[in-house]
């Protein structure tokens, strides 16, 4: 079967040969599509505009609030997206969408009087260094990670992830349009738990379309709502304002810029980089955990790709990038991993970018829809990091995992903010996973010189003449014979050995 066959050399090299899952229509039951398999094209293609609309509001809207173009930012995610999957050999299945890590040192180097060009060579330079990050990664291996973000500590990154973009839901998308919002969210997750096949692994885009179609007929028989708009300004409009879409042109390239370095600019973004290492990291293993594969490896790549991609788009006047956690999502949602459902969503944002007239049309979807979507989302991201805790068996009854973790999360969730000087400040994933990471290392370093302290207190046995050793107790474990000592001859009936399974 032509869809089976082995892919050549340079497409493994370049990670672009998928195999057919199954008959390609849809998983087989219980199956996952791994990121060496494809559905049929048709099916990828539709996949891939999931994933479009999934990463659609935060690659558009961050750049706005950061003062860049939206549609170069959206264009951008497409080429940048290319360079990730031919870094990482298409091992990693991820979309590479524009960073919010670096809101508040842009805001700062606005307010300091810097232009748009300063704000993405401050950028630029910050890519470059986690690209640099990246190769020392990949060259003294993947234990440097491991090392700084064990099983408690990565659950915990992940859980940042996904939980710290819960404000976004309650503060900014919900209030938008309650019912709407109630609406599609309950077609989300009735469609993916209860349908069957393919339509259930597309409950993402099934909920946009039902919350968008809904918004329309409600503009049309209740007429406009009186809410807050994403700005959070109260007033009455309708909730699916088309203006916008109706006067931009259908193809148009998007507005470029070459960057300018400033020392005090750069020296406010740089902070920022700690927040995407740590951020590539839980992504990583979040897909690691869902895929069921060792991606330690590759992490290295992972992280220079990333930094890569940061440079190219802000060489060129674009947002900065990073792995996407909407898109993530997607994934523990549908259960498909293929990275060609990513190439073809990078093609999409690629021509997205081009035309105005649609980016304008997507954006002009209802706060209340994208509330009801990301509120399933951002929860499953979360509950990876958790996922991550169970199967690592992390003992939270030890006190080095359980309170640096606490303060943590709660820090990250609530989005508690430390302000160090005038124009710079840590807040949200960065604050909780600082805490986290430097508690959690700081605790363990400090309690090691005391356990062995104390081991070496301890009396060891010294034998004494007419005095008994003592008798080691018999190990729990069944499979570990008990020690006998010289039983009496009708006790020695032997009884079959245990058999042993290898793992």
């Amino acid at each position: 079967m032509k869809g089976t066959q082995s892919p050549s050399p340079v497409r493994r090299i370049l990670g672009v040969g998928w195999r057919l899952h199954g008959d390609g229509r849809a998983p087989r039951p219980g199956a996952a599509v791994m990121p060496d398999e494809r559905l049929s094209w048709p099916r990828t293609v539709g996949l891939g505009a999931q994933h479009v609309v999934a990463m659609f509001g935060a690659t558009f809207v961050f750049p706005v609030v950061m003062g860049l173009d939206p549609n170069l930012a959206i264009m951008m995610s497409g080429v940048s997206t290319v360079l990730f999957l031919l870094v990482v050999q298409g091992r990693i299945p991820s979309y590479l969408g524009t960073s919010a890590s670096f809101v508040g040192a842009v805001a700062a180097i606005r307010a300091a009087g810097g232009t748009t060009s300063t704000v993405t060579g401050a950028i630029l330079v910050a890519g470059l260094v986690l690209a640099a990050v990246g190769l020392i990664v990949h060259f003294a291996g993947p234990g440097l990670i491991n090392k700084a973000f064990p099983p408690v500590v990565a659950g915990a990154v992940v859980l940042l992830i996904g939980l710290n973009l819960a404000p976004v839901v309650a503060d900014i998308y919900w209030p938008q349009d309650q019912w709407v919002a109630l609406a599609t969210m309950c077609v989300v997750v009735v469609t993916g738990v209860l349908l069957r096949g393919f339509w259930s692994r597309l409950a993402v885009f099934v909920g946009l379309v039902f919350g968008y179609a809904l918004s329309w007929v409600l503009d049309r028989t209740a007429g406009p709502i009186t809410a807050p708009g994403a700005t959070g300004e109260v007033t009455r409009h309708l909730r699916v304002q088309l203006s916008e879409a109706a006067s931009a042109p259908w193809f148009g390239l998007p507005t470029m810029h070459a960057p300018t370095f400033t020392a005090s600019a750069t020296l406010l973004v740089l902070p920022g980089v700690i927040a995407l290492v740590a951020e590539n990291t839980g992504h990583i293993k979040a897909v690691a955990e869902m895929t069921g594969s060792d991606l330690d490896p590759v992490l290295g790549r992972a992280i220079f790709g990333d930094g890569l991609a940061t440079v190219v788009s802000s060489a060129v006047g674009g947002a900065p990038t990073t792995t996407f956690a909407e898109n993530i999502g997607v994934m523990a949602a549908t259960r498909v991993y293929s990275t060609a459902a990513y190439w073809m969503a990078a093609a999409t944002a690629l021509l997205f970018g081009l035309c105005p007239k649609f980016g304008a049309l997507v954006a002009a979807t209802p706060g209340g829809v994208l509330g009801g979507i990301t509120v399933v989302l951002y929860g499953m991201i979360g509950l990876l990091g958790a996922k991550i805790w169970i199967k690592s068996a992390v003992d939270f009854a030890d006190p080095v995992n359980l309170v640096p973790i606490a303060a943590g999360a709660v820090l990250g969730i609530g989005g508690v903010s430390i302000e160090v000087t005038d124009t710079f400040s840590v807040s949200g994933i960065a604050l909780g996973t600082l805490v986290t990471l430097l508690g959690y290392h700081v605790l363990a370093a400090l309690r090691r010189p005391a356990a062995e302290s104390a081991a070496e207190s301890r009396p060891s046995p010294v034998a004494q003449p007419g005095v008994a050793a003592p008798v080691t107790p018999a190990p729990t474990d069944r499979l570990a014979p008990a020690p006998v000592q010289e039983p009496a001859p009708a006790l020695l009936e032997p009884s079959p050995a245990p058999a042993v399974t290898a793992s």
